[in-house]
């Protein structure tokens, strides 16, 4: 491993930073969408990588991105990151195909979304694909989801900080086995450290090592997990920061599989039931899938509802594999936290969503009348719903509320203090980009850097 064996005793010293990224895109994603991610951001976090020997980190990649990726124009993408992998310089982790919020889903159900993702990555990735470590959609956590990945063969899976047990000080000079499951590994992202990256509230090196402060000097590690998209496509420019990080000599880049080599104490815990979306108060309240399955939310009961009747149906019925496919592709979480409203909602996407649902019932011929009724009364239920939300104000009520909630904890706890002189490189940084963008006739693209520029200029002059 060239992070091991390269680092001397001296630099084993100093802080590892294992930074994780997640790359997906909806199965019903549209082709603009999918080749806009990849131009913005996947072909510039690969190529950024083959250009930085020193970068290196864990990728998750769904079996279904790499499948749009080829229809629309992204072979190239996939061919770097065939050649990342077999230089060892970054490693896949097993997920779902689908992205299916798996806590919630039966175990044969899970065990299928992971196979068909295991299926789908040897594919393209072949042996340089090594099943190691495991990242369930939305870091949606429960017992029953890593006692399926452990018995497949995983050996880690990395969660939000938020599953740590209660109560338990969680320590980054060590790494921890989940209980009843032998050597299974957990690891644990710190949020406030992905979200200052992740946010574009920073955009500069020096305020990071600010914020790690004297762990820089101590023999341990950081963990980041963020959305892949983030860099670039979300936030323009902010790509560019990344491998400023990945270059910067006082931290040193790991894969999560060489922490637990790097850090061979083990200690064995119980994590709590979580996602990454999940807040403190979502713990204490004892709701940690609240994005996607909130009792008072009519909506998202029905969509549950509609799902569980759609996968009794297809198990009485597993001689229809397109039938069958369609429900593995029907199973992916947007469709439940796009109707959350806190603060995210679509319509458009609840409805694609209900309509796969319905239709795997429609079309299977074991289910009863009964059955096919009910598909159609809940997927009116489910639009209707949606519509008269919007047209009440009640979407914008609680996006608007969600929204405030977030921005206040932000500025109250999270957001750092940024130098002139940094908001100011921020500013050059993302002038320049703008000018290549323009130049290239990327228009949209430059529109939306302007955009981040006119932000930073705002919050340089507060």
């Amino acid at each position: 491993m060239w992070l091991l064996t390269s680092a001397s005793a001296t630099s084993l010293n100093k802080m590892h930073w294992a930074s994780f990224l997640h790359i997906y895109q909806p199965p019903t994603q549209k082709e603009i969408w999918v080749r806009r991610a990849a131009g913005e951001s996947y072909r510039k976090i690969v190529a950024g990588a083959l250009r930085n020997p020193r970068a290196r980190f864990t990728l998750n990649i769904n079996g279904i991105l790499c499948e749009l990726l080829e229809r629309f124009g992204g072979e190239d993408v996939l061919r770097d990151i065939r050649t990342l992998l077999h230089s060892g310089q970054i490693e896949l982790t097993g997920s779902a195909k689908y992205h299916a919020f798996l806590p919630l889903l039966p175990e044969d159900e899970i065990e299928r979304q992971i196979r068909l993702n295991e299926e789908t990555l040897t594919h393209y990735f072949g042996d340089d694909w090594k099943k190691g470590g495991f990242f369930p959609p939305e870091m949606g956590y429960s017992k029953k989801v890593a006692t399926v990945a452990a018995r497949l063969g995983y050996r880690w899976m990395i969660l939000d900080e938020l599953a740590f047990p209660d109560g338990k000080e969680r320590r980054t000079d060590r790494t921890y086995t989940i209980d009843g499951l032998g050597d299974f590994g957990v690891f644990f992202r710190e949020r406030n450290l992905s979200f200052t990256i992740l946010s574009a509230q920073i955009g500069t090196v020096p305020t990071i090592l600010r914020y790690l402060g004297s762990r820089l000097d101590q023999r341990e590690y950081a963990i980041t997990a963020m959305d892949g998209e983030t860099f670039g496509h979300h936030r323009p420019g902010l790509d560019v920061f990344l491998f400023e990080l990945f270059a910067e000599p006082k931290l040193l880049p790991a894969t999560l599989s060489d922490l637990r080599t790097l850090f061979p104490d083990r200690e064995t815990i119980e994590p709590r039931d979580s996602t990454w979306a999940a807040t403190k108060q979502d713990m204490e309240n004892g709701t940690p899938f609240s994005r996607w399955d909130r009792k008072d939310n009519a909506i998202q009961q029905k969509q549950w509802e509609l799902t569980n009747l759609a996968i009794a149906v297809i198990h009485r019925n597993t001689a229809e594999p397109q039938t069958r496919q369609l429900l593995d592709e029907s199973l992916h979480s947007d469709q439940y936290w796009w109707a959350s409203m806190r603060p995210w909602w679509s319509l458009e996407m609840i409805e694609r969503g209900a309509n796969e649902l319905k239709t795997v019932i429609l079309q299977s011929p074991n289910a009863t009348p009964e059955e096919k009724t009910r598909a159609e009364e809940l997927y009116r239920d489910i639009i209707y719903t949606g519509f008269e939300w919007q047209r009440s104000g009640l979407v914008d009520e609680i996006s608007r509320r969600e929204d405030e909630e977030v921005q206040e904890r932000l500025e109250a706890k999270e957001k750092l203090f940024v130098t002139k002189e940094e908001y100011e490189h921020m500013i050059s940084s993302l002038m320049e980009q703008m000018r290549l963008a323009a130049k290239a006739e990327e228009y949209h693209r430059a529109a939306m850097i302007q955009d981040r520029i006119r932000e930073l200029v705002e919050e340089m002059k507060k």
